[in-house]
């Protein structure tokens, strides 16, 4: 077999010994045992239980899954008819659930491990527990969950492992997560005192002043190179009439993700008839005047081309936003900044002609390669093509496609990008960006789509040279994808040591004497000027304290002002990450420092004078 082949046969296989396990432990008739596929690195099992299994219990076991390894038990697997599956699971609902939604002539497996242990499985798996002994495992955690996923299903317990090869895999995964708990974004966000979040508002994000100077950052980054290649930004309503919804199809695909905002248009006050039919009615998605907000800013941005006629010269129009969405997602799904109910996105909009789709899509991977390097960011592309239930015309279809794969292939060769056949949107075929963050994580962030579809349900048009009224086609785009995403992944990838640049702070300034407040302020002012974002702790604390609040923080450059620097006019440098200290810097230096970091958004920090 292949490594990957392997690897899901003997996790998946260790799913059955951790099942067994806990059986074994807890009582047969305890315990009803519902799926346990395995995972990117190992496995899970979901039972009902009516002991709670806790980090308590996980030795416990471990030690039960070797014991069982250890017997040599060979798996047998068996075909059976659903009749007499029905049979052999009639006391495990979760089992019987799953057989009677089968075909009545469908082929059903079940496994055996050992005699006393059957499991309903398609397989494959080893033939014999002696194949695992080799291999390295651990208990990782437990958590809540719902057969199938449905809150109003039952309620489960599922165990997750860790599951490797041999034991040095495992440590070095092992060591990975304990870094990757380091970095995590929700602990270094409270850390820095960058977001916070409230019962009161679900996956919403409070941004803290340190940590919207850092959005504010990124805002402006994104919309400098904006300019420089031609886009222009408009701002729409947050909340829209379910007519727009209707038209551009969202009301049908994606109302059980928008909040809704019921409508009263006769002057009434929900209060005064909040009992009545007449009043629920009004609230119900039905009301012609219910409004949502909006999860996306597509139909808008229609709506903006809509307003006046348009001649091919004027193409590509290209209409940014940075407006706020809200997306209804389920408690157990939101996620820090990962997985949130309200953000922004660096979104466009970009209306072109057909020949016009190359150049633009050419054009938007060189900001994707801007934005990205700057961060010191590597990134993979994802070609996803026509589905089977695409929408227009195949042929301007496959025109798109072919030009999305020349872009692709003179960028990284035939072959150097993943291609997802049938993947793509109903409305077109999309790029999307993968970003790899220090640990080689992962994360789709950037895309961009063609889209045949809304301009046909706007009745969207353009003068052609030729005279003739024509649709244009859309590009959606996105580079950092959310805002609020790309934060949370960039902060796990600096470990919250951002560079220069997108430090919320960039400098902090330490007067060590009440004394030396007078030319602290003197200097914080000057660096104010030249839009250098700095703190100044003119407080009684001492000055291991300031220095060690500012170290906290992560602020890149620490200034200690004393007698010599007051009276010289320099000042001491300590640099984050550096044991040692600049001393005797002129301060007209360091503000040069300081200007080029943030002219040229320098990814290192300047260590010396000699790199400066």
């Amino acid at each position: 077999m292949e490594k990957e082949e392997f690897l899901q046969v003997y996790r998946h296989s260790l799913a059955h010994i951790l099942a067994k396990a806990v059986i074994e432990i807890y009582g047969k008739e305890n315990v009803q045992y519902a799926i346990g596929p395995q995972i990117d690195d190992g496995a899970y099992y979901d039972f009902v239980i009516d002991k709670s299994i806790s980090p308590d219990d996980f030795k416990t076991i471990e030690d039960k899954m070797r014991e069982i390894i250890k017997r040599r038990e060979d798996w047998t697997r068996k075909e059976v008819s659903k009749e007499e599956a029905l049979e052999m699971f009639k006391d495990q609902k979760f089992k019987t659930e799953l057989i009677q939604e089968l075909p009545e002539d469908e082929t059903i497996t079940v496994y055996y491990t050992g005699e006393d242990y059957v499991d309903l499985c398609r397989g494959p798996h080893v033939a014999n527990s002696q194949e695992l002994m080799n291999c390295s495992y651990q208990v990782k955690s437990v958590s809540a969950a719902y057969w199938r996923g449905d809150e109003k299903r039952d309620h489960m317990q599922r165990v997750y492992i860790y599951a490797f090869p041999d034991k040095n895999q495992l440590k070095a995964h092992l060591a990975m997560i304990k870094e990757a708990m380091e970095r995590d974004h929700k602990k270094i966000g409270k850390d820095l005192d960058l977001f916070m979040f409230n019962e009161t508002a679900p996956g919403m994000a409070y941004w803290l002043p340190r940590g919207w100077r850092m959005y504010q950052e990124l805002l402006k980054f994104s919309r400098e190179i904006q300019d420089k290649h031609g886009y222009t930004e408009i701002s729409a309503p947050l909340i829209n009439n379910k007519k727009l919804w209707l038209i551009s199809g969202h009301w049908a695909h994606y109302v059980n993700n928008m909040f809704m905002v019921p409508g009263i248009t006769d002057g009434t006050k929900a209060e005064d008839t909040i009992s009545s039919d007449e009043t629920a009615a009004r609230f119900s998605l039905e009301a012609e005047d219910t409004m949502a907000a909006k999860p996306m800013n597509c139909p808008n941005a229609m709506m903006a081309y809509k307003r006046t006629n348009h001649s091919y010269k004027e193409l590509p129009i290209r209409y940014s936003e940075y407006d706020v969405l809200h997306r209804k997602e389920k408690s157990g799904q939101m996620n820090g900044l990962f997985r949130v109910q309200e953000f922004r996105q660096d979104d466009d909009h970009t209306f072109v002609t057909e020949e016009q789709i190359k150049s633009e899509i050419n054009d938007v991977m060189n900001i994707a390669d801007e934005i990205y390097g700057t961060f010191g960011i590597t990134y993979r592309a994802e070609f996803s093509t026509r589905p089977d239930d695409f929408m227009g015309d195949i042929e301007v279809w496959n025109k798109a496609e072919a030009a999305l794969k020349e872009i692709l292939d003179d960028k990284y060769g035939e072959g150097g990008y993943e291609i997802n056949e049938g993947d793509g949107a109903f409305y077109g075929p999309k790029i999307d960006l993968q970003i790899k963050d220090a640990l080689g994580r992962e994360w789709q962030c950037g895309t961009m789509q063609l889209d045949f579809q809304l301009p046909h349900n706007f009745e969207l048009t353009y003068q052609d040279k030729d005279g003739q009224m024509k649709q244009p086609v859309v590009v959606h785009r996105a580079i950092y994808g959310s805002l609020e995403r790309f934060i949370g992944i960039i902060t796990e990838h600096f470990k919250g040591a951002y560079p220069f640049w997108l430090s919320p702070y960039q400098v902090g300034i330490v007067p060590i004497r009440e004394e030396h407040n007078e030319y602290a302020e003197k200097i914080a002012n000057e660096l104010t000027a030249n839009h250098v974002r700095v703190e100044l702790d003119t407080s009684d604390s001492n000055m291991k304290e300031k220095i060690k609040k500012f170290k906290n923080y992560k602020d890149p450059y620490i200034l200690v002002i004393g007698d010599k620097e007051a009276a010289e006019g320099t000042v001491s440098i300590n640099v984050r990450g550096s044991n040692k200290q600049i001393q005797n810097v002129p301060f007209k230096k360091f503000v040069e420092m300081c200007n080029k970091m943030n002219l040229e958004r320098s990814l290192e920090l300047i260590q010396s004078l000699d790199e400066e």
